[in-house]
């Protein structure tokens, strides 16, 4: 078993047994953008490095915190900023720190308690799981006006939808993720959740649509930190719950 997995605590019961197949045709008929990809979308940048979660199980906090920051940079039109994981593994109390979480509970607490997310530079990356911390003089902390969760199986054409305004955290099985050595996942990927990414982007101009998958293992994982899953089979159960999110 990968070190990485079995730390997302999803908010509901998401497994899903029948399959969902929708044919490549009908994404490439959308009225959309054949590609977009948020890390050079009209030629700015809006996603931050790749990080890497080594031992801890924070890919809740990584997938949430990361798109916090695109949207905090779409919405001022600026780079985005590099907001602290840490303070979201070590204070969001609807989650369990390095022992596992949600993205969308993590979105919801930063939601609930008008917490300013600080910088990672007040807030450093340690990788482990340790008392919350306040920050003073937090003005440059980013606030969350809201989260939203869906369940998108079967829809995935909404997903494309979404991402034609912002990244989007999902929640996957990434077991065999391990043996990823680069192109575009289109078999043996189920769906017991157990990991949680960001989708910055897509591409429907191939004969396989795909998604553009942010991970949080570091640079050396995939096509340097990113990998590719076609679109419109739920694969790794990429479509079982996406979380969008606002800020002020």
């Amino acid at each position: 078993m990968n070190q990485y997995l079995s730390d997302l605590k999803v908010s509901r019961k998401t497994k899903d047994e029948n399959q969902h197949h929708t044919p490549s045709n009908f994404f490439r008929r959308l009225d959309i953008p054949k590609r977009v990809d948020w890390r050079n979308f009209s030629n700015i940048n809006f996603v931050t490095p790749v990080k890497n979660q080594k031992k801890c199980g924070g890919c809740w906090a990584f997938s949430a915190t990361e798109t916090i920051e695109s949207m905090k940079a779409i919405q001022t039109g600026l780079p985005p900023p590099r907001l602290s994981v840490q303070e979201v593994i070590d204070c969001a109390t609807y989650n369990d720190g390095c022992s596992g979480g949600d993205p969308y509970r993590a979105v919801k607490w930063l939601k609930d308690t008008q917490s300013p997310l600080t910088t990672e530079k007040k807030y450093p990356l340690t990788d482990t799981s340790d008392s919350c911390r306040i920050i003073v003089n937090n003005s440059d902390g980013v606030i969350v006006k809201s989260g939203n969760f869906q369940r998108l199986v079967g829809r995935e054409d909404k997903i494309l939808l979404l991402l034609n305004t912002s990244p989007v955290s999902v929640a996957v099985d990434a077991t065999t993720w391990n043996n990823y050595l680069g192109g575009i996942i289109q078999y043996h990927c189920e769906t017991h959740i157990n990991h949680a990414v960001q989708i910055v982007g897509y591409d429907i101009s191939g004969d396989v649509p795909y998604y553009i998958v942010r991970n949080s293992w570091g640079t050396d994982y995939g096509h340097k930190g990113y990998l590719y899953i076609k679109i419109g089979e739920n694969l790794c159960g990429i479509a079982e719950e996406v979380t969008t999110v606002t800020v002020q």
